[in-house]
């Protein structure tokens, strides 16, 4: 039975407001607005249950209809695994111990490990991708309670390309995180699709961020954004579809208001038109191979 989400995830607001209501794949999706943040997020959703079996059995099968990697994933992997090391390159980012969570086959483990010459650990729900992942000799586990379990040392460099849309407190893992795995000298990469250009209201996607949204996010569970990035690869060369974010955690965290943004609506429907328009006039840059969209 889904869940109806009483308060804001990033401000804790009462108050909200429809914004989408859609079909996805069949499935009814509907995202609220929260009218004390701005923040856009899906109510109702899937229980916390619901979510640990959606992942461990059915969300390939949903996006691609195959349990196992397929070769377009593999090449959309590798493609965002460049993209993310030349982003971390920009800012002289290394590390010597780096966690990926959300692994799914591995692709970004083994350049990221290759590229830095570093231990690189992963974290992956879905059974199929972490067995492919593990048949090719890579370290991968279930979550992070059997990560910490195996008795892991923190890590300087922890990824989440495209999970924090997926989870039901982006701001509590967030947190968490700050306890372990990240070391407290530590970098915390992440990437998610962007409001204001991806398509972003699937049934897996809990939160829809924009650039102002993530860092406030980032902010309320104690980081510092060094950088934050709208750009489309390995999708696209022309199309914003993703924010790619560089954080830190901050010593003194202390709960701030959350600052709200305005004009959500009216940014979601200038960036889609936007979007519209670039892949009308240029179709063959709009969209790289392959074509179509992956989340």
């Amino acid at each position: 039975m889904p869940e109806t989400v009483e308060r804001c995830p990033l401000c804790g607001s009462e108050h909200s407001s429809l914004f989408d209501h859609r079909l996805f794949r069949r499935q009814p999706v509907s995202n609220l607005l929260c009218a004390g943040c701005g923040l856009v997020y899906q109510s109702p959703r899937m229980t916390a249950d619901e979510l640990e079996t959606f992942y461990a059995r059915e969300y390939r099968q949903v996006y691609q209809g195959v349990e196992g990697p397929t070769a377009k994933d593999l090449a959309v992997q590798g493609g965002r695994a460049d993209a993310l090391l030349a982003f971390l390159a920009e800012h002289r980012v290394a590390a010597a111990r780096y966690l990926d969570i959300g692994a799914s086959a591995g692709v970004m483990l083994q350049r990221f490990a290759a590229q830095f010459g570093c231990q690189a650990v992963g974290v992956e729900p879905g059974k199929a991708y972490r067995r492919y992942a593990q048949a090719r000799e890579l370290t991968l586990y279930a979550d992070l309670d059997a990560l910490r379990a195996a008795g892991e040392p923190p890590f300087d460099l922890v990824s989440m390309a495209h999970v924090l849309e997926h989870l039901p407190d982006p701001v509590g893992y967030l947190k968490s995180l700050r306890a372990y795995p990240l070391s407290p000298e530590g970098w915390l990469l992440l990437e998610v699709p962007n409001l204001y250009c991806h398509d972003s209201f699937e049934v897996a996607h809990l939160t829809s961020f924009s650039a102002h949204t993530l860092r406030e996010t980032l902010a309320q569970a104690g980081y510092q954004v060094v950088a934050l990035k709208a750009h489309g690869r390995p999708r696209s060369a022309l199309l914003p579809l993703y924010l790619t974010a560089l954080a830190r955690p901050v010593e003194s965290a202390d709960a701030r208001r959350v600052r709200p943004e305005r004009g959500v609506a009216l940014k979601r429907r200038v960036g889609m038109f936007r979007r519209r328009v670039i892949q009308r006039l240029f179709p063959h840059r709009a969209w790289s191979p392959p074509e179509g969209e992956l989340s």
